[in-house]
């Protein structure tokens, strides 16, 4: 009975209640689709108040702003290179197996949701991009929830108060009160977990049901399988070259993978790893910066996404599309899949904007991924979740900001040397933080 206690236990309950509904009783298992969104909402409320507490928190005590700028700089190559290598496996899975081959949706109409879809998405451009990080108001930015613009606000807010306010400011104080609070809702919206993930996937799988999980089954098992690889082969490589056991991770948030695999939304995982990342030994200054700037830069599954999707779009519809016309596609797609959410559904609304700017294939094709998106956004938001709990970790250890014993007492395990080694003047920080980091809560 004690297991029944645990949260990943009543997730894995709820999700499997709601498999046997969404088969047995789909019109019921549509009606429970409130329930998901209204979880999925009350998360969603959370994100930009969490952000902003935990890196302007962070920032107040940060005695080298050199360091933000060092961290910034090796978390955005990180980035760049990593979600690189993503789009590179959907690229070459896609072109290896050709699941569009065959199919000949020459003569295909835009289907009305796909058409509302790319009208919603507009066009792409650098400026374009580049203008939407500025929010119009400071309060703009948390109205919105746009993740980019909160992090910007919260940088500059944390470097303010930093150079002001000293550590016993009630400035500096307030916020810290404000973080512990924060968390504290966390705690009584995640006791409705298990009904969140319930609702989300009794309607996903009373609305689609077995015909379109048969739809379209080749280009679904291509994609979780170039997921599946990237995962556990490029994301597991990682962190053994940082030293920590891939298995202890995912143990460590198997948690947010159940509720991100109910919900397809890797933004329902995000409160709750701020918190873990924490407690397991990354400083709070890396975790309040990198996984935030993750969310919206270091987006893997998005990559495998449309490499794959926009491979198989000129398959299916027999498009002339040259070696070169794809890398020079998937070049323009390393930067339009940055930025944004990471809500159910977000990759396509990419992809579709892309498109629309390029114009190189028929924009008809995205109506043969509409029909599977919810299927295929359960793998993405996993994918982002894992790689973005890796990239938290891989700079924390890479920037000496890891406690090796906070990561023991969760986890169970004792960190190995990592191969990403400091640069000499932050070579000690680690043995400096683990002799004066209090302990955390162990409460999950």
């Amino acid at each position: 009975m004690n297991q029944l206690k645990k949260l990943h236990v009543q997730v894995l309950i709820a999700l499997v209640a709601a498999i046997i509904l969404g088969f047995a009783a789909p019109q019921w298992a549509i009606a429970m689709k409130p329930i998901g969104q209204a979880f999925i909402a009350l998360l969603k409320m959370m994100l930009a108040p969490i952000v902003f507490v935990t890196l302007v928190h962070g920032l107040t005590h940060v005695q080298d702003m050199r360091k933000l700028g060092r961290m910034g700089i090796k978390s955005l190559l990180y980035f760049e290179v990593v979600s690189t290598i993503a789009m590179i496996v959907g690229f070459v899975l896609v072109n290896v197996v050709q699941p569009g081959v065959g199919l000949h949706a020459t003569g295909m109409n835009e289907s009305a949701e796909a058409v509302k879809a790319t009208s919603a998405a507009g066009s792409v451009s650098m400026v374009s991009y580049l203008l939407s990080l500025i929010p119009h108001t400071l309060v703009d930015a948390f109205a919105k929830g746009d993740i980019v613009q909160v992090l910007l606000i919260s940088v500059l807010a944390g470097i303010a108060i930093n150079r002001v306010c000293g550590q016993d400011s009630v400035a500096v104080r307030a916020i810290g009160e404000a973080q512990d609070i924060l968390f504290k809702m966390l705690g009584f919206i995640m006791k409705l977990a298990p009904l969140g993930a319930f609702g989300a996937m009794a309607a996903a799988i009373g609305s689609y049901g077995g015909d379109t999980l048969l739809y379209l089954l080749k280009l679904i098992a291509v994609y979780y399988a170039a997921s599946l690889f990237f995962v556990f082969g490029v994301l597991g490589t990682i962190s053994w070259s940082i030293g920590l056991p891939f298995g202890s991770v995912l143990r460590l948030i198997r948690e947010e993978i159940l509720l991100v695999f109910g919900t397809a939304s890797g933004e329902v995982a995000f409160p709750r790893l701020v918190e873990k990342l924490k407690r397991s030994g990354c400083d709070e200054v890396v975790v309040g910066f990198v996984l935030p700037a993750g969310y919206s830069f270091n987006l893997d599954g998005t990559a495998i996404y449309m490499a794959i999707a926009v491979g198989f779009i000129a398959q299916a519809t027999d498009t002339p599309f040259s070696l070169w016309q794809q890398l020079g596609l998937l070049a323009i797609l390393s930067v339009t899949s940055k930025g944004g959410t990471t809500v159910a559904g977000g990759a396509f609304i990419k992809l579709a904007a892309t498109l629309q700017s390029v114009q190189t294939l028929p924009l008809s094709g995205l109506g043969l991924l509409f029909g599977i998106d919810r299927i295929m956004a359960t793998a993405t938001a996993l994918t982002n979740i894992v790689g973005n709990t890796i990239a938290v970790f891989a700079i924390a250890r890479w920037e000496g900001a890891f406690d090796p014993k906070a990561f023991e007492r969760e986890t169970g395990r004792t960190p190995s040397r990592t191969l990403l080694r400091p640069s000499a003047d932050t070579l000690s920080r680690e043995g400096a933080i683990e002799a004066t980091r209090k302990p955390q809560s162990q409460n999950s």
